[in-house]
């Protein structure tokens, strides 16, 4: 068992070559980044993180734990979310939130993106499994409820299904000018599990809100694109795209957009998220 565990271990690791630190762009400075050095097995950094545990919303099966079964650092540079399943049939999984929080200003453009891949269980085996990053409104951290706070979701898949999806939540629930819960979203294609770059800009530079936009990029390829106009109620834009945001992790298992689990489902590194470096920028 030990000498299974530790070809695991090695394989997982090994899988991090690809990794690397948040890049320079031109016409970009580099305002905030986690390259998520550190040893193998280690916590991510509590400067940065907080270690979201005792919350379950969406129906969702599983436990989010602090436990390095769940959530580590690989030792390349890289931060693994790994679902994990019991002998019970019991979920655990892990979720982090950045302490850092930013402001798309206005007149200019902002970017937030991270570098991430996915576990190499065959698609047919991740029923339920549910990788997102995403971001939420601070203000929910004071008191304001959802969708109101405002939720920009960079990108979420499920079911090991090789199509993204880029969407905002606001207003109310149900319905409102996002129509929850539903939400104002476009999928696009993956081609493949390993390493991709997921982007949100947000230009703010039209000369009133309702020109302003939240345009979302895979590879550096536009596939989504919502405007204030879209919105229609400046108050909601506002807290989409003026309003302090905070970045978000999370593998979920199970819940109302994946469905459960089934008996095919597999736990472990194959099916986690793996993160390279998550990184906000501002045009110079």
């Amino acid at each position: 068992m030990f000498l299974k565990l530790l070809a695991a271990s090695l394989a997982a690791l090994a899988a991090t070559a690809s990794a690397e630190g948040a890049p320079g762009y031109s016409g970009f400075n580099l305002i905030w980044a986690d390259t998520f050095d550190g040893g193998a097995g280690s916590p991510v950094n509590g400067n940065n993180w907080n270690v979201i545990t005792n919350i379950k919303v969406n129906n969702e099966w599983q436990t989010y734990t602090t436990s390095n079964q769940n959530l580590q650092l690989s030792g390349g540079a890289t931060v693994q979310i790994v679902p994990r399943k019991d002998s019970s049939g019991a979920w655990t999984s892990a979720r982090i939130e950045s302490k850092y929080t930013f402001t798309p200003p206005a007149g200019t453009r902002t970017m937030a993106e991270a570098r991430l891949r996915f576990g190499d269980n065959n698609p047919a085996n991740k029923q339920g499994i549910w990788p997102a990053f995403w971001m939420l409104g601070a203000s929910i951290r004071n008191g304001v409820s959802w969708p109101a706070s405002g939720e920009v979701d960079i990108m979420e898949t499920v079911n090991g299904q090789l199509t993204g999806h880029g969407t905002v939540h606001c207003d109310q629930y149900p319905g409102g000018a996002c129509n929850e819960p539903n939400g104002i979203g476009g999928p696009v294609g993956i081609a493949d599990q390993s390493w991709h770059n997921w982007r949100v800009v947000f230009d703010r530079r039209a000369n009133t809100w309702t020109g302003e936009t939240i345009t979302w990029f895979l590879d550096g390829n536009q596939f989504f694109q919502v405007s204030g106009s879209r919105i229609g109620n400046q108050g909601v834009w506002n807290a989409l795209a003026a309003s302090p945001l905070y970045f978000i992790l999370n593998v979920a298992v199970g819940g109302d957009w994946p469905g459960p689990p089934n008996s095919a489902t597999l736990d472990g590194y194959g099916s986690m998220m793996e993160v390279a470096y998550v990184a906000q920028y501002l045009a110079s």
